[in-house]
C-alpha cells in the first residue's frame, strides 16, 4: 500500500483500495494520478483492463470531496462521457466503491431505459454524472442538465466513441461546457481524428501512454483454428465442451450472428446469452450479471457491446469471426488474462479471413500458432482463398441487385374494404338484423 500512499489519495480511497486487494498502482494509475491530482489536463492512452477507470476516478473524487460545495438542482460537478451503457454502469460502480463515506452522489444517464429515474436524479443535483451522449443530449434539451458548477470533464474510450458515430453529439455537448474546467481524455488508440479532438479540448495536457505491454502475447495463449465457414458452429460446440473452458466470451461480427450462435448452443444444452445493441438495457444487464456471477459460462457479443466489459473471470476469448481491423483483435483478447491471470484466445479462421489474420500478426508482431489435427481442420490454399473471395463477392453482388429490384417493384395496392352487407350477400348469407334491446321501466 506504500505505493498508493505516495499518490496523496484520501484515507477513504486508500481504505477502499486495500479492501479490493490491490498491492500497487498499474502503470496508467502511476502515470496519470499525480498530474491529475495537481489539476492538469491529461490524455491517457491505455487499453481496457489496465486500471484506467480508477486512474481518473480517484482524482475526480478527491477534487470534489475537498471543496464542500452543495450541488444545485439539475446541476453536475463532474461529467464522464462513455460510449456504452455497460461501461457507464461499471464506472458508476467504481466511483461508488471508492467514494464511500465522502458524501458524493453519482449516477448514470443512458438510453434503453425510461427517463423518469434519470430526471429525478438530476432534479436533486448530481456530483458525478456518467452518461452516454444520446440520452445526455435528450435531457439537456429538456432542461434537466446544467453545467454552471462543472469542474471536471472526462471523455472515456474516445476512439470507440468516434467509431460509433458520436462525433457530432460530442461537439454539441462540449460546445456548452464551461471554458474553465479540468479535462481528461482516455483512449486505447490515437488515430488522427483523436489527435484533432484532443487538440481542440485539452489545454497543455500531460500525456501518459501505456503500451499494451506484451500482455497480448506473453500472458495470453493464442491459437488459430483453420476451418470452413459451414463448420464454425460445430467447432465452437466442440471447443465449449472442453471442461477447461470455464468462462468464454465469444465474438461475433454481427448482431444477427450473435443471436444465431446462442440459439444453436442452447439446442445442445450450452447455456449462453447474446449481448448487442438491439437488446434492451434490462436484457443486457441480466446477461452480464448472469455471466459475471458464473450462472452462465458463455457470453456472445459484438465488438461495440463488449467494449468496456470488465469481468476478471474470463478464461477464454473465442473469435468466432476474426475482426477486420487488428486493433479490435487486441481489444477482444484483452478481455482475458485480467488482474494478473493467464488467459486463452482461440480464433476461427475461414478462407476469406486469412487476410485479416495476416494483418493481426503483423500488428502484434507475433505469428499465432495454428491448431492442427482438430476434427474440422482444413488448409486454406491460395486457390481456395481466391475461390471463396470470389464467391463472397458474387453473393454480395446478388444481394445488392435483389435489394435494388425490390425498391423498383411498386408496392401492391390493397383492395378497398368491402361493405359487410354486400360481403354477406355475396356469401349467400342474409345480413344480420340489428337486435333492439328492451329495458324494463
Amino acid at each position: 500500500m506504500s505505493a498508493f500512499k505516495q499518490l496523496n489519495l484520501p484515507a477513504q480511497i486508500l481504505s477502499a483500495i486495500s479492501k479490493q486487494g490491490y498491492k500497487e498502482p498499474t502503470p496508467i494509475q502511476a502515470g496519470a494520478v499525480p498530474p491529475l491530482m495537481k489539476g492538469s489536463d491529461l490524455i491517457g492512452i491505455a487499453q481496457t483492463g489496465t486500471g484506467k477507470t480508477a486512474a481518473f476516478s480517484w482524482p475526480v473524487i478527491t477534487r470534489l470531496s475537498k471543496s464542500k460545495i452543495k450541488t444545485k438542482p439539475k446541476h453536475v460537478r463532474a461529467l464522464i462521457l462513455t460510449p456504452t451503457r455497460e461501461l457507464a454502469s461499471q464506472i458508476d460502480a467504481n466511483i461508488k466503491t471508492y467514494s464511500q463515506g465522502m458524501n458524493l452522489k453519482s449516477g448514470v444517464m443512458f438510453g434503453g431505459v425510461g427517463k423518469k429515474a434519470q430526471m429525478n436524479l438530476m432534479k436533486q443535483g448530481c456530483d458525478i454524472l456518467i452518461a452516454t451522449p444520446g440520452r445526455l443530449l435528450d435531457l439537456m434539451g429538456e432542461g434537466y442538465v446544467k453545467y454552471d458548477q462543472l469542474e471536471v470533464f472526462v471523455l472515456d474510450e474516445a476512439d470507440r466513441m468516434l467509431d460509433m458515430g458520436f462525433i457530432h453529439d460530442l461537439k454539441k455537448i462540449m460546445k456548452v461546457l464551461p471554458v474553465k474546467k479540468q479535462t481528461m481524455l482516455f483512449t486505447a488508440t490515437m488515430p488522427k481524428t483523436i489527435v484533432g479532438l484532443a487538440n481542440s479540448i485539452l489545454k497543455n495536457p500531460k500525456r501518459v501512454e501505456v503500451t499494451p505491454e506484451s500482455s497480448t502475447v506473453d500472458k495470453i495463449d493464442q491459437k488459430v483454428f483453420m476451418v470452413d465457414k459451414v463448420d464454425k458452429l460445430r467447432l465452437l460446440k466442440s471447443v465449449l465442451a472442453d471442461k477447461a473452458v470455464k468462462s468464454a466470451l465469444v465474438f461475433s461480427r454481427t448482431k444477427h450472428g450473435a443471436d444465431r450462435i446462442v440459439k444453436e448452443l442452447k439446442k445442445v444444452g450450452i447455456d449462453s446469452y447474446a449481448i448487442h445493441g438491439n437488446k434492451s438495457q434490462s436484457a443486457r444487464e441480466r446477461a452480464l450479471k448472469s455471466f459475471k456471477d458464473g450462472q452462465t459460462n458463455v457470453l456472445v457479443a459484438t465488438d461495440i457491446a463488449a467494449r468496456g466489459i470488465d469481468i476478471d473471470r474470463v478464461t477464454h476469448v473465442i473469435n468466432y469471426n476474426l475482426p477486420e481491423d487488428a486493433e479490435s483483435y487486441v481489444h477482444r483478447i484483452g478481455r482475458t488474462a485480467r488482474a494478473g491471470r493467464e488467459g486463452v484466445s482461440l480464433s476461427f479462421c475461414e478462407a476469406t479471413e486469412v487476410k485479416y489474420l495476416k494483418n493481426i500478426e503483423k500488428f502484434i508482431k507475433f505469428k499465432i500458432p495454428v491448431e492442427r489435427g482438430h476434427e474440422f481442420d482444413v488448409i486454406h490454399t491460395d486457390k481456395v482463398i481466391r475461390e471463396k473471395e470470389q464467391e463472397k463477392k458474387d453473393q454480395k453482388k446478388l444481394r445488392l441487385s435483389q435489394r435494388a429490384a425490390r425498391k423498383k417493384t411498386p408496392a401492391k395496392r390493397k383492395a378497398p374494404a368491402r361493405n359487410k352487407t354486400s360481403a354477406n350477400k355475396t356469401n349467400g348469407n342474409r345480413p344480420r338484423k340489428k337486435i333492439r334491446k328492451s329495458f324494463k321501466r
